[in-house]
């Protein structure tokens, strides 16, 4: 089943050889047609969907938590538990090195970029299969929805880092080791390139998904894999000979690498390595929206 897109007819003042007519006389207001180019994205007719777009966020964000006991309060609890959990098992019980500053400052610094990132990956990698019953009723640009769905984990990602906040101010009060650097200026950047790493290794497992449903068995162990190749829970430093340069290959390695740099002073990650992290990303995307808007067209067909 072909996608439409809209187009809007000419308006009164546009130079046409044929009559217009309204809708009381036949004439048409809005052509729908299927999408012509991989790379038409329609991002003006996005734009004229931003009330769409607020409200998705509202449903991911807010009312996904409405029938959760402790409701928005997940947002935190995520975090909490990621580096309660990481700082028993690999401080206490395996007694991996956290590069001389405190283990739950450590933990909780890489484990809020990999949420950030996971967040995206896992919540885009449903777009077609988890709204196929609303694609299949009502029209509205497909992109809304991985949109939608990044905005509300960008804004859970900014709460969260209230709940660092918190504990790095403790830290310091109580005089622990902790130098932050200049590099701490480029979490926007460094937030924006794994958003959209994680945006476009979804959207790219959300279309294969439509045809080859394996994919969806094997995400979470795919994410797990990719999380224990990347230094969360262990710092680069422990690693060395031929596993550190296959490390460095890691897109998210440089990304984790320069975060803790900026907010703990420890990294082991050359900083040009970060380059190769956004190319990366960039690459992702583009890959991901061109086999979007091409499994869009007929993917009613298959789900």
């Amino acid at each position: 089943m072909p996608t439409p897109s809209l187009a809007q007819s000419p308006g009164p003042g546009a130079d046409s050889s044929l009559p217009e007519l309204g809708p009381d006389e036949g004439g048409w207001t809005t052509i729908i047609r299927a999408q012509r180019h991989l790379l038409d994205l329609n991002l003006g007719e996005v734009w004229r969907y931003r009330d769409l777009v607020f409200l998705f966020v509202w449903r991911d964000f807010v009312a996904a938590y409405k029938q959760y006991i402790l409701g928005p309060a997940w947002h935190f609890i995520q975090p909490l538990t990621a580096t309660i959990l990481s700082t028993v098992v690999f401080s206490k019980i395996a007694r991996l090195p956290t590069d001389d500053v405190p283990p739950v400052l450590f933990y909780m610094t890489g484990s809020l970029m990999w949420i950030l990132f996971s967040n995206c990956l896992n919540g885009n990698a449903s777009t077609f299969t988890g709204n196929a019953g609303l694609f299949g009723k009502v029209y509205f640009p497909r992109l809304v929805t991985p949109l939608a769905n990044t905005i509300s984990k960008l804004i859970s990602f900014s709460i969260q880092l209230i709940v660092l906040m918190l504990f790095y101010l403790y830290f310091t009060l109580t005089g622990a080791t902790v130098r932050p650097s200049a590099w701490l200026f480029t979490l926007p950047i460094l937030a924006f390139i794994a958003m959209v790493m994680g945006v476009g290794t979804g959207i790219i497992i959300s279309s294969l998904t439509t045809r080859y449903r394996d994919l969806t068995q094997l995400l979470g162990f795919l994410v797990a894999l990719w999380m224990y190749s990347t230094p969360v829970v262990y710092p680069l430093s422990m690693v060395t000979g031929r596993l550190r340069s296959v490390m460095l290959w890691n897109p998210m390695t440089p990304v984790i690498e320069t975060w803790r740099r900026g907010v703990l002073g420890v990294a082991t990650c050359p900083p040009v390595q970060l380059w190769y992290s956004a190319a990366f990303a960039a690459s992702v995307l583009f890959v991901g929206i061109i086999l979007f808007k091409r499994v869009e067209r007929d993917f009613m067909d298959t789900v």
